[in-house]
């Protein structure tokens, strides 16, 4: 198979498994909103989360091998009275569909749901340096103030050396980077292309 075949091939698969968890994490979403546990449902979702960070959990997920009763006893084990009825019956449904390596996917849309439901910002902070508290914050109210982000957000921070200097600031879609790196990489940009220039003129 060609590598533009298969690059289409695997971008088929990504839509499918993105309309997919797209659907699951809907059908959480309304049924969370008609029995009114929205927040508790949210809470259950970002416990799966974590667990998920674990290597062992997500090899499980996505095994061929273990039966469907065993992956049940495993996640009544891990979860058991820790989320809600609906939560549980939900990781039911998924697991017996034979969906469960969607799981971290359909958690990922429902949280995507989630925050436009409660208008809920996202707020990516990128620093040279880790960052005091009262810096983010700084920052936090100062977009606050400017009506680029709502009151509700969600701050997420990392840290990267090689911008040098300054933060990147990522929320709405859109980055705005106001690091030293982003400045050298300009100016390596017009350096190279007036030396492209003065090449021509030369010649």
């Amino acid at each position: 198979m060609s590598e533009q075949k298969t690059a289409r091939v695997t971008n088929q698969q990504n839509m499918s498994s993105f309309k997919v968890a797209a659907r699951y994490a809907k059908s959480l979403i309304e049924l969370a909103l008609e029995r009114k546990e929205l927040d508790k449902i949210n809470e259950d979702v970002q416990l799966f989360k974590e667990v998920a960070k674990n290597k062992d959990f997500r090899l499980l997920l996505n095994s061929p091998i273990v039966k469907t009763d065993k992956k049940q006893a495993i996640f009544d084990a891990i979860f058991g009275n820790k989320v809600s009825e609906l939560t549980k019956n939900f990781f039911q449904v998924v697991l017996a569909k034979g969906r469960e390596s969607s799981l971290p996917s359909i958690m990922n849309a429902f949280t995507t749901q989630y925050k436009i439901i409660n208008h809920i910002d996202d707020l990516k902070i990128t620093s040279a340096v880790e960052l005091s508290p009262a810096t983010i914050e700084k920052i936090k109210n100062k977009l606050i103030s400017e009506k680029l982000i709502s009151h509700k957000v969600e701050i997420v921070t990392e840290v990267k050396p090689s911008l040098v200097a300054g933060v990147m600031l990522e929320f709405g879609g859109i980055l705005y980077d106001a690091s030293v790196l982003r400045k050298v990489n300009e100016l390596k940009k017009e350096f190279t292309g007036n030396l492209y220039v003065s090449q021509i003129t030369a010649n």
